[in-house]
Order: structure tokens, then C-alpha cells, then sequence
């Protein structure tokens, strides 16, 4: 029986335990494992039969989880790792090595910024922030040592949304791979394997997880690169997914289609609410039909996600007061938790970025993101009103002295 999505997330990939009849997964912490004989020890390690060898080559329990993000996402293999960073960084030296060159989304995540712009020059690779929204200013900045092209959509924190089906197309003419950072979307609401994206990676610690109690990444593609990588950098780098986060995340993912759904339906309303209101000078939200990528949005995604970006009048102080004043959203580095996280981008998560480049990226002083939770839509909507009522009510005192 062919399932929806939805259906998938709690069924595909989980079995009844063979011996107990259990529903749930059990969790199995083991470091190391016994071989009948030297020959089946050694065709686990040269990889030509499934196995676990060492605990930081993989585990039992991550292998469920592991199995399952690959049937979601449509991908051959998956990889678990400790950190949406983990992946990241993996996901990049598989393909890149000292003398190559990578071009990168532009507004990309803090965290990826900084990896290419601190660690990677050590390993010998240069980095090109482009505008990806132009496939000609992607073909543009290719060159003979280019392997690899890396983007998020929609990106973080600005939500720009490019076209995965014409960049993977590019990629494939001049035989680049395409790595894609699905992280806002999850596999419920977008697949960039199937618009031809070569891998897909995640940070779990954010929606797939999505209760703010594990650090843990993925990485989707073909069966062969998942193994180098398994061998070659998460092995020897240490950079292991637990049995412990394992069985939360796949607690966690069954709901992920709930959860989704009303992320979804909150950041809408919380979107259109904050478009109306006279402090907010902007507002970046896909579900908008003032986004500029509004329609491609409405043809690559299943949903729009649960992050609203918005800038206040009144630049940083005014943002910065805003939040400050909300009760009901907490300050936070994180998102896709159930509870509503806002943050600051300039001075927290992309804080790594030089202003002048933050420009460039279209992260401005004033902009906010707001990490939209499972709460009762009305009561986000009301604490951002008085926070903002409150603001517009002390810029009129300042501007009356």
C-alpha cells in the first residue's frame, strides 16, 4: 500500500520487536560487538555486509532512525550525526578538499558562514557567497575547481526561496554536486531529492525532533557517499549520533506531521497579523503573496513553514525592544520547538557575520525571526500586539521630548 507523508512519518521504517511484540523502539548503548568469526568481522568493516564494528561507526537504534529519514526524504542512505553542524561540515568535506572551491547561498546560516569562512580556508578551500536566486550569477561564479554548490531553502533568516529544479539542472550540466539544508522545511513539507538535489541535510535538532532536547543532524543521498562518509569523516572525526537522542528523535518525528501543520497555521496568521501592523516595516514569510518567491514557494513546498522574519521601524533599539517586551515567546538561539522562540539574527545567530556583510545578506539591524510555536494562535498574535503596541507607545514619548 502506497502511504501519504503523514502516515509514512509514524509507520515506514518501524516494526514490531521480532522477539516481544513491543511497539515502541528500543534503545541500544553499545560501544562494542562480538563476531562469530575473523571473516564476518571483516566483511562488516569492508562494508560488504551491514553491520556495526565500533560504536562511532553507527548503532543499532540511529540505524532504525537512520532508515526511516532516508525513506522520507527518498533517498538511498542516511547518515546520523551529533549536530545539524555535523552534518554540515561532513556533508562539505566529502566533496571539497585543499585547492577546491564551493559556492554558497548568500543568506545562509551563522553557523555555516562560519565554518567557511574560519575552518575551511585550514583545509585549503575558498568559499563564494552568491545570489542564488540567479541561476546565471551561480554559472557565473563557477570555476574549474568548483565541487560543489550548497544552498538553503527557504534560507535562515531571510526565507528566500530558490529554485531547486533549475539549480540542480545547472549542477548537472557542468556535473557539480548540489547539496541542499532542508532544515526549515523537514521532510514533511519539501523534498530536494526529488527536484534533483544530490544530498540533503538537516539539522534534527530543530522540526524532525522538535521538542529543544537533542543536538542531532542527518544527511540523505546516494548509498556510497553516505558510506565514505560514515568511514572516513564521521568515524574518524567522532562526530556519532547517540542511541539515547536516536530513540527521542524517533519518538519525537511521529507527530512531526501535527506538529508541522500547525507551525504552519500559526506562522500564516502570526505573518498576517504582523503585515498589517503599522511598526513593522517588512515581513518575510513564503505563505505571503508579498514575498518575492511567493509562487515558487507555493510550487516546491507542501507547506510554508513555521519562521517569520519581519523588521520593526526603529532599526535595532526598536527591535531589540520588541522583543524584550514579549511574555508569551521566549528569546532564543533555536527554532521548531513547541513554544514560540524569537531572536535577534544581528546579534546572536549570524552575529559571526561582519555588518558590512550582513548588508549583503539582507540581514539588517532591525531584523527579527520568530521561530512560530504550537501555541493557541490568538494568544501568540496578542503577546506580539502589546509588544509592539508598547514599542510604537514609547517611540511617540521619545519623539514628543
Amino acid at each position: 500500500m502506497e502511504w501519504k507523508q503523514g502516515t509514512k512519518i509514524i509507520h515506514e521504517g518501524l516494526y514490531p520487536d521480532a522477539e516481544t511484540g513491543m511497539v515502541t523502539q528500543s534503545i541500544t548503548p553499545a560501544v562494542a560487538y562480538a563476531f562469530p568469526d575473523s571473516e564476518a568481522a571483516e566483511a562488516v568493516v569492508s562494508g560488504e555486509k551491514e553491520g556495526v564494528c565500533y560504536g562511532r561507526y553507527g548503532n543499532p537504534t540511529v540505524r532504525t532512525l537512520e532508515k526511516k529519514i532516508a525513506l522520507l526524504e527518498g533517498g538511498e542512505d542516511c547518515l546520523g550525526l551529533a549536530s545539524g553542524m555535523a552534518a554540515i561540515s561532513t556533508a562539505l568535506l566529502t566533496f571539497l578538499q585543499n585547492g577546491d572551491h564551493v559556492i554558497v547561498t548568500k543568506d545562509v546560516y551563522g553557523g555555516t558562514y562560519s565554518f567557511m569562512e574560519s575552518l575551511a580556508p585550514r583545509f585549503g578551500i575558498e568559499a563564494s557567497f552568491v545570489d542564488c536566486t540567479s541561476v546565471q550569477q551561480i554559472h557565473d561564479a563557477i570555476r574549474p575547481n568548483t565541487k560543489a554548490i550548497y544552498i538553503e531553502t527557504p534560507s535562515n533568516p531571510c526565507l528566500t526561496i530558490l529554485d531547486i529544479e533549475e539549480i540542480a539542472t545547472l549542477c548537472k550540466s557542468v556535473e557539480i554536486p548540489l547539496i541542499v539544508d532542508n532544515t526549515f522545511m523537514s521532510p514533511y513539507l519539501q523534498n530536494p531529492l526529488e527536484y534533483g538535489a544530490d544530498i540533503v541535510l538537516h539539522s534534527a535538532t530543530k522540526y524532525i525532533n522538535g521538542h529543544g532536547d537533542v543536538l542531532a543532524g542527518f544527511v540523505v543521498g546516494d548509498k556510497n557517499i553516505i558510506q565514505t562518509m560514515r568511514k572516513k569523516f564521521m568515524g574518524n572525526l567522532g562526530q556519532n549520533l547517540n542511541a539515547w537522542d536516536a530513540y527521542l528523535i524517533i519518538r519525537g518525528l511521529k507527530t512531526l506531521g501535527l506538529r508541522m501543520d500547525k507551525h504552519c497555521s500559526n506562522a500564516q496568521q502570526a505573518a498576517e497579523f504582523l503585515e498589517s501592523h503599522p511598526m513593522i516595516q517588512n515581513v518575510f514569510y513564503p505563505g505571503l503573496a508579498s514575498h518575492a518567491q511567493h509562487h515558487l514557494a507555493k510550487k516546491q513546498m507542501k507547506g510554508m513553514g513555521g519562521i517569520v522574519s519581519f523588521e520593526v521601524k526603529g532599526g535595532v533599539e526598536a527591535g531589540k525592544a520588541l522583543i524584550n517586551n514579549l511574555e508569551l515567546a521566549m528569546i532564543s538561539f533555536s527554532l521548531g520547538d513547541p513554544e514560540t522562540l524569537v531572536q535577534h539574527p544581528a546579534s546572536m545567530t549570524h552575529a559571526a557575520i561582519p555588518p558590512e556583510e550582513r548588508v549583503k545578506f539582507g540581514i539588517t539591524d532591525g531584523l527579527i525571526r520568530l521561530s512560530v510555536g504550537l501555541e493557541d494562535s490568538t494568544d501568540i498574535i496578542k503577546d506580539l500586539k502589546l509588544a509592539l503596541d508598547k514599542v510604537e507607545a514609547d517611540l511617540q514619548v521619545e519623539n514628543l521630548k
